[in-house]
């Protein structure tokens, strides 16, 4: 086991000192958390290489959500160094989670508003057929993959139905979400600016396509996001043809890469926390909060990023204006502080108020449409196939701002063979 916080303190805040975003050793990809508990301990607002802050605390958190004035989403400065005058510029400079208001109103009101609770309890009983026909595909196969053949097919459809993209043109959404994101990480090599700024270019293609086929045949834009987006609010304030393009592609990437993460870490997790994973079978109705505590404790996004607009002092550390500062959301979601006994998995914890979803303004749009598939998603397969258990490595993303697996192998009703090569007992991720 990796030195902890609780082992060597000393360790611990050699661990914080030396902490390098642009350096990270292969350990932290496969467990990041115990660097974010050095970090929260010893340098909580831990200043990096290149002038940034990295904000570890959950009250430090809190407080930048909140203010957004003072912290802008805004990232035209921070971007331009380094994507230059690329698609990979364009498309995250206009995407709704990296602008301030008006725009960030506008977008995020047009896109809320097909996202209402009557919405998405319309949208349940395709969701809840859609995971059913994933569980019958499995069902006879040796061993699966829980990335590909489950968690990461249900997003990719249900945004899909959402923008009424056709089936027959969904297969290369996956790839593209991957390499756009890719190029948020901290370090952005050549071939990942290359893989993010040729998926930009062609999901514009793609969508200028789709969109100019949506404005000749307008749908239902109740039913449909695309119309809706198109045809605008009704005071006649509609989107540019840049915005909407760009805030399509944030919809189909935020929505997949989140949820696909969600259900991957949870069912993951529960292998390695048995007695949270016999109580949640046992205890079916127990999802909801079992949901939330997924999302704290192995919150798909763990970073986030705003840049301040004036002079501001946070903690004891005075930040200049234009001083860039990393939200370190995986840090904060185990913050001793807020939650009692934060490295526990407690599927009945409550209260639970994490920051997977962010806070403020610019809190997640889809949050509740990504509680709703994670909730569907889990609880059906865990009535499925309650003793499934892994048939090989899992193999992480590596990545470090978005955390979740590419694949997840595993076999699905182990018989006689469980427990063999693979016993876990409950202590930690």
């Amino acid at each position: 086991m990796r030195p902890s916080m609780a082992s060597s303190p000393e360790i611990a805040r050699a661990l914080a000192s030396s902490f390098d975003l642009a350096l990270l050793p292969a350990d932290f990809y496969v467990d990041p958390y115990p660097y974010y508990d050095a970090l929260r301990s010893h340098e909580p607002l831990k200043r990096c290489a290149d002038g940034s802050y990295f904000l570890t605390r959950y009250d430090d958190l809190i407080r930048v959500y909140r203010d957004p004035q003072t912290f802008s989403s805004d990232k035209k400065k921070e971007f331009l160094p380094k994507f230059g005058d690329s698609p990979l510029y364009e498309h995250h400079t206009t995407s709704l989670v990296f602008r301030d208001p008006p725009a960030h109103t506008r977008v995020r009101r047009l896109i809320s508003g097909a996202l209402t609770p009557r919405h998405l309890a319309a949208l349940e009983p395709g969701l809840q057929a859609l995971v059913d026909r994933l569980l019958d595909a499995m069902a006879d196969k040796d061993t699966v993959d829980l990335i590909d053949d489950f968690a990461g097919a249900i997003p990719v459809e249900i945004i899909g139905n959402l923008l009424a993209i056709p089936h027959a043109d969904r297969r290369p959404l996956r790839a593209w979400s991957l390499a756009i994101l890719g190029a948020l990480e901290p370090s952005l090599g050549p071939q990942g600016a290359a893989r993010g700024n040729a998926a930009v270019r062609e999901m514009l293609a793609y969508l200028e396509i789709l969109v100019a086929e949506r404005r000749a045949h307008p749908q239902d834009p109740d039913r449909d996001l695309l119309t809706r987006l198109i045809q605008g609010e009704n005071d006649g304030e509609r989107l540019t043809p840049r915005d909407l393009l760009h805030n399509c592609i944030f919809l189909l990437n935020a929505g997949h890469e989140t949820t696909t993460n969600l259900i991957g870490n949870s069912l993951e997790t529960l292998l390695h926390w048995p007695s949270e994973r016999q109580k949640l079978i046992s205890r079916p109705q127990a999802i909801d909060t079992a949901v939330e505590e997924f999302l704290r404790f192995e919150s798909s996004n763990q970073l986030g990023n705003r840049i301040t607009t004036e002079r501001v002092t946070i903690g004891d550390a005075e930040l200049a204006p234009e001083t860039r500062i990393w939200l370190c959301i995986g840090a904060a979601n185990r913050d001793p502080l807020k939650f009692a006994d934060p490295n526990r998995l407690d599927i009945l914890r409550s209260p639970n108020r994490h920051l997977a979803f962010g806070s403020g303004p610019h809190q997640c749009v889809g949050l509740h449409l990504g509680r709703l598939e994670g909730r569907i998603a889990i609880a059906r397969f865990l009535q499925r196939y309650p003793d499934y258990e892994l048939a090989g490595p899992a193999l992480r993303g590596g990545r470090v701002r978005f955390r979740g697996f590419l694949h997840l192998p595993c076999r699905l009703n182990p018989g006689d063979r469980r427990g063999a090569d693979h016993s876990h007992s409950d202590g930690g991720s």
